[in-house]
């Protein structure tokens, strides 16, 4: 019997440890940058990973440590990462890297050599756009555009995407040969088979780091065993009822993204 993409996650065994819920290796962040790594991996850990492993630039490992304790840190070296990779059962790749050549070459590492399923975010779509072949990886993949890196990857624009979401979507699966979700407004999920239309969610998530939040959260789910299909369709769901959970809180105007990790955890129970 199929799975229903909203099923959330299984019971968890009462004999099970950390090591029984994944690890998730978070590869963002930046001098100019670093919030994004803290959210998404305070998101991974709040959406049940047991463990978080953020890699960034050695300076900057102490900052993320202090922010996040719960959170170990691993050099942003190749040696570094390439061990990292190892061990990790799911990899969020993107959030607050920048532009340059250094995210290219991350981002193709990750692809070759990461062991469990990878999530591509911000800037790690935007340093292969325009995407013009296939993912070269041997696990699963989950891209996660807004409108304007979809059109990126696509070659056209974000104006072109809004006018047929779901022609976009289709184009990028294809193009990717990955699991995606087009972010915004009903986001939509889609896998070449399958499509989910998102009902969750409110404007006041239009804010800086939400996204970063959905990209911990899609690679805890990853990390504990979700297909890559389900953990995206179940991780906007959770992501978008967070935010209504928070906005009825404090309001849409008010809503940050550091609100909507506990906000997660707590749709998660």
């Amino acid at each position: 019997m199929s799975r229903h993409p909203l099923a959330g996650l299984p019971k968890r065994p009462r004999d099970g440890h950390k090591g029984s819920f994944g690890t998730v290796l978070v590869v963002a962040g930046s001098h100019d940058m670093l919030g994004a790594a803290i959210l998404c991996a305070t998101a991974a850990l709040r959406s049940g990973a047991g463990l978080v492993q953020a890699c960034v630039p050695a300076a900057l490992q102490p900052l993320v440590a202090s922010a996040q304790p719960c959170a170990t840190t691993v050099a942003r070296t190749p040696a570094e990462l390439r061990r990292a990779l190892g061990r990790a059962d799911a990899v969020v790749v993107g959030p607050g890297l920048g532009q340059s050549p250094a995210t290219r070459r991350l981002v193709a590492t990750v692809l070759r050599f990461a062991r469990g399923p990878i999530v591509l975010d911000a800037d790690a779509l935007n340093v292969l756009a325009p995407l013009q072949r296939p993912l070269a990886a041997r696990v699963p993949v989950v891209l996660t555009p807004h409108p304007g890196e979809a059109g990126r990857l696509l070659g056209s624009d974000a104006a072109a995407v809004q006018e047929d979401r779901n022609g976009a979507l289709d184009a990028l699966v294809a193009c990717s040969g990955g699991i995606v979700v087009l972010k915004g407004h009903r986001t939509l999920v889609g896998d070449g088979d399958r499509t989910f239309e998102n009902r969750t969610g409110n404007p006041g998530m239009a804010t800086g780091g939400s996204g970063d939040v959905l990209a911990g959260l899609l690679g805890a789910l990853l990390a504990q065993g979700l297909a890559a299909y389900d953990a995206a369709c179940f991780g906007v769901h959770v992501h978008g009822r967070a935010g209504d959970r928070v906005a009825r809180r404090v309001g849409e105007a008010g809503l940050i993204a550091r609100d909507l990790p506990a906000a997660i955890a707590e749709e998660l129970r």
